[in-house]
């Protein structure tokens, strides 16, 4: 038994959606549990929908009107049967969130968002099954939200792994000795009062190793438009390689820093069972793609990994003491309060610097920080890391980009630069 996990740009459009059905059917000797994401940006088109919904914005029925429209365009380009159940299903789906978005909300905003945001998945998945069936393969759709249990962390939730690995075993294990393929959503889960919860922006491919764990799978495949994980994204290097082999290691040192080929979490439950992780292109489903595992080579290629949009932050106290343990845990507690991540961070004697992505909680955080400490900030930076770094390396990312920090261990440099149209 085999997971794959497709990403939105795999099912963006219906030719997409067919070109998943054509990879599925090249594993006919296979039991396949296929994770599926939302559809193209359809999870950045519900955030504006939460956003404009949760601040009492006049344009949440139009920014909703936009996902309808969009799903009713691959709808329109794979069912030639206007009957066909999915168009029930997917409309009854979109009913209930337009009925959600007259309401008040009753929860913060991340409760808010999980519950408008994940419909995305639950849209992809509905018009995914429905055609998969359609051409002949013997798919069952799952719930997300009955197998993944998780704590009341909205947008990061934690799993709780002994009621997850028991509801997978029970009903994922059940439906494939009856079906070739259980599908199912990315990136949800559920909590115990019931409330939808979100494992974090492209947790889709944790919810396929949470899966492959669960079920002492085979292997993971991940499925991207691009021929495996490159030592550079492609946008910023055109000369990016591709690495044929990958270590746990490696591949979660490279996540940390921010390649977004694979989720942060993904690794961890694999590496725990060694189970084998494929990343492969949808595009050449026939290419060899790149192979994680326990016994893979360490890579000699240099790495270069961007994170665009970051905020530098500096904290200095307001009366010249120094910045020591005492004052490093109450700044790590107040980051801990907005569930905000640290990319990067440096200290001296009185000043403590981080680096975070650019965040709707980024004023908040300042104005509790201003409360005990002095606050100077930087916005529109970029968070240049370069792994196995080489002096070329160096001079190819950073050209003539104004350095404002930068930090160096044996096989790791990190600079967080002014873009040069800064």
């Amino acid at each position: 038994m085999k997971v794959f996990k497709f990403g939105g740009a795999s099912v963006k459009d219906a030719a997409a959606v067919k070109n998943v059905a054509d990879i599925i059917k090249r594993y006919p000797a296979n039991k396949l549990v296929v994770v599926i994401s939302a559809m193209g940006k359809t999870t950045n088109a519900l955030e504006e929908v939460a956003k404009a919904f949760f601040y009492k914005n006049a344009d949440a029925k139009e920014k909703l009107q936009v996902v309808i429209d969009y799903h009713n365009g691959i709808l329109n380009g794979l069912f030639s049967d206007k009957n066909h159940p999915v168009f029930t299903d997917v409309n009854g789906l979109i009913s209930a969130l337009d009925w959600a978005i007259e309401d008040e909300p009753i929860k913060d905003f991340d409760f808010e968002y999980d519950q408008i945001v994940s419909v995305g998945e639950l849209l992809s998945t509905k018009i995914v099954s429905h055609y998969l069936t359609s051409v002949g393969i013997a798919c069952k759709w799952v719930d997300a939200r009955d197998i993944i249990q998780t704590d009341n962390t909205y947008r990061d939730a934690r799993v709780d792994w002994p009621l997850t690995e028991a509801a997978t075993n029970e009903m994922v294990g059940a439906l494939l000795n009856t079906h070739s393929v259980v599908l199912t959503q990315g990136f949800i889960g559920c909590t115990s009062e019931n409330y939808t919860t979100t494992l974090g922006r492209e947790g889709s491919d944790y919810t396929a190793a949470i899966l492959a764990y669960c079920l002492n799978a085979e292997s993971v495949t991940i499925w991207k438009d691009v021929p495996g994980v490159l030592n550079a994204d492609p946008k910023f290097f055109a000369d990016a390689q591709k690495f044929e082999k990958l270590s746990y290691y490696d591949s979660i040192e490279l996540t940390y820093y921010g390649a977004t080929v694979i989720h942060p979490k993904t690794i961890k439950p694999l590496e725990n069972k060694k189970i084998p992780l494929y990343v492969k292109s949808f595009i050449a489903p026939e290419k060899e793609g790149t192979a994680i595992s326990s016994d893979a080579m360490q890579p000699q290629l240099p790495s270069y990994i961007f994170k665009v949009n970051q905020v530098l932050i500096s904290i200095l106290p307001k009366d010249f003491s120094f910045i020591a343990e005492e004052s490093l845990s109450e700044i790590f507690r107040i980051f801990s309060i907005f569930n905000i991540k640290i990319n990067l961070m440096q200290n001296s004697a009185i000043s403590f610097s981080v680096c975070i992505d650019d965040t709707t909680r980024l004023e908040d955080l300042m104005d509790e920080l201003q409360k005990s400490y002095k606050v100077l900030h930087n916005k529109g930076l970029q968070l240049i890391t370069v792994r196995n770094y080489t002096k070329e390396g160096f001079d190819k990312v950073l050209n003539s980009k104004k350095t404002l920090l930068e930090q160096r261990t044996r096989n790791t440099a990190q600079f967080v630069v002014q873009p040069e149209n800064a």
